[in-house]
């Protein structure tokens, strides 16, 4: 994370997100698998350190094998044929996504701060039980401890969803997005980033917008044409 400053010099907690090597590597296509999505993959990865069937059907493709592969359904008109390469030019200052990923593992935590349970008292007669949950059963019925009580467990590592962050601006020449507000995880991990779909947006870039680079021009004269649907 980090800040950036409006036109009003207002400054804005942003998380910054790399789209890196994002690129299509397949299609899910409603008569042989009954849905339509696109598959897309980032980080490549060496042969050795893929599974085998990611591995032919990354050779059928013709694209190289990547590290996170994923799938975002899409509409009949947002299909992107395979080696496809996404950019973050697809998302527009303005806009607002929803951001999915795995949360933080704060490993096994107890009711306070994995529920922000209030404690016990700090005197009047407690002892040794500040940070305890009290009573967690009932009487004579039920019985017993109902399902889904808070307790002390497991705190993170769970995927997480953050729906409808605003995006502050797109950096086109480095590829990344800045994402006002905190998305889950932990610098590195891999996030998701879909258009909202809580949110009716209009002049949204669809299917994408993809640099494509002139080779007879300089890094300058880079033009944009629609592609993709949506970008990791």
């Amino acid at each position: 994370m980090t800040r950036l400053y409006d036109d009003n010099g207002v400054a804005h907690g942003v998380t910054v997100l790399s789209v890196g090597d994002c690129a299509v590597i397949g299609n899910r296509t409603t008569e042989k698998n009954g849905y339509i999505a696109n598959i897309l993959g980032m980080r490549e990865a060496k042969a050795k350190h893929v599974a085998k069937p990611q591995l032919v059907a990354a050779e059928k493709a013709g694209v190289k094998p990547y590290r996170k592969v994923v799938e975002f359904r899409v509409s009949e008109d947002c299909v992107i044929p395979a080696g496809t390469t996404l950019s973050s030019a697809h998302f527009v200052a303005g806009q607002f996504v929803d951001v999915q990923a795995t949360s933080k593992g704060k490993g096994f935590q107890g009711a306070m701060k994995r529920h922000n349970f209030g404690g016990k008292e700090a005197t009047h007669g407690v002892l040794k039980a500040h940070r305890s949950i009290g009573g967690t059963g009932m009487r004579e019925w039920p019985g017993r401890v109902l399902k889904g009580k808070k307790m002390a467990g497991q705190m993170g590592n769970e995927t997480v969803s953050v729906q409808n962050l605003k995006v502050f601006g797109v950096d086109a020449a480095e590829n990344l997005i800045f994402v006002e507000g905190a998305v889950p995880g932990a610098n590195g991990t891999f996030v998701l980033v879909t258009d909202a779909i809580k949110k009716e947006q209009k002049d949204l870039p669809i299917p994408t917008m993809a640099a494509v680079a002139d080779s007879a021009a300089d890094a300058k004269n880079e033009t944009e044409t629609e592609t993709a649907a949506v970008a990791e």
